[in-house]
């Protein structure tokens, strides 16, 4: 697959960039080579293939789930504009 001038100054134009004569020519080297590699790699038979999340056995060690905070809530909504039944009262925004 091949990308054309007109092409890059079209994008060139929707992306509202401004693209030089010299960097017409690179682009189109680049964004061609970058096209032929997408399509070898579409060419790879990936049937068999299994997908992996991650390419190493690795496993995330976790911290066990406990709580380590105290429970502040009076402080904070004691200095909070509005408060109702332990929530925070805010202006409404959507009608």
């Amino acid at each position: 697959m091949s990308i054309s001038r007109e092409d890059i100054e079209k994008v060139a134009v929707l992306a509202r960039i401004r693209v030089d004569e010299a960097q017409i020519s690179a682009l189109e080297s680049d964004l061609g080579n970058i096209l032929n590699l997408v399509d070898e790699l579409s060419a790879a038979d990936t049937a068999n293939i299994e997908p992996l999340s991650h390419p190493l056995d690795a496993v995330q060690r976790l911290r066990t789930d406990e709580v380590t905070e105290t429970n502040q809530r009076e402080a904070f909504q004691a200095i909070a504009p509005a408060t109702e039944d332990g929530l925070y009262l805010v202006p409404r925004v959507i009608e």
